[in-house]
């Protein structure tokens, strides 16, 4: 499991593609500061990581439409300083995961698929890992337009949406104690990868 979401991480972008396509260009950037932080990631140390992660994600990520989704119809009865708190705690979740997960850099090779498509708002960036001397495993990319810029909004790892997992996480500790059930549920999943 732990090399499929090393994937989300790895990614190193062919410059036609980012030429060619303001999504994958995106990406492109995304994985080259991700980059950046592997190859730094012993010396920075967790902390250290998740402080640096947690600026790119909020960077590339649309994660108060994540927030939304992954909360599902709930969302609509919350208050705004109820959504303003599962946004803090998701965002830093979010960071936790990258920097408890990819702490170092192996020599994996990346590649974005020139094949940009768009379904609906979105676009579809389709993305390829390989590990050194393993397989290639698949990543896509779902980017949503944000102003001027292009975000990513969810993130399928062999086929599996990683927001939708994030839903079916959720939906236990929302329904036992609402909004600050969930809030604790993902501040304790945050701390456990921060250790």
């Amino acid at each position: 499991m732990k090399i499929l979401l090393s994937a989300l991480l790895f990614l190193v972008a062919c410059p036609a593609c980012a030429a060619s396509d303001p999504a994958a260009a995106r990406i492109e950037a995304f994985d080259s500061s991700l980059m950046g932080i592997m190859k730094e990631g012993p010396t920075l140390g967790v902390m250290g990581r998740y402080r640096r992660y947690e600026t790119l994600v909020e960077d590339a990520f649309d994660l108060p439409l994540m927030t939304r989704f992954a909360v599902g119809p709930s969302w609509a009865s919350m208050s705004d300083a109820e959504h303003q708190a599962l946004i803090r705690a998701f965002t830093k979740l979010t960071a936790a995961s990258y920097a408890h997960n990819f702490d170092s850099y192996d020599g994996e090779r990346f590649e974005v698929i020139p094949d940009v498509q768009t379904r609906g708002p979105d676009k579809i960036v389709q993305t390829r890992l390989t590990p050194r001397g393993k397989s290639s495993v698949a990543l896509v990319y779902r980017m949503r337009q944000s102003g001027s810029d292009w975000k990513i909004v969810d993130v399928y790892v062999a086929a599996i949406s990683q927001l939708t997992t994030r839903r079916a996480d959720f939906a236990a500790p929302l329904a036992s104690g609402g909004e600050k059930g969930l809030a604790t549920h993902i501040d304790a999943a945050s701390a456990k990868l921060l250790r």
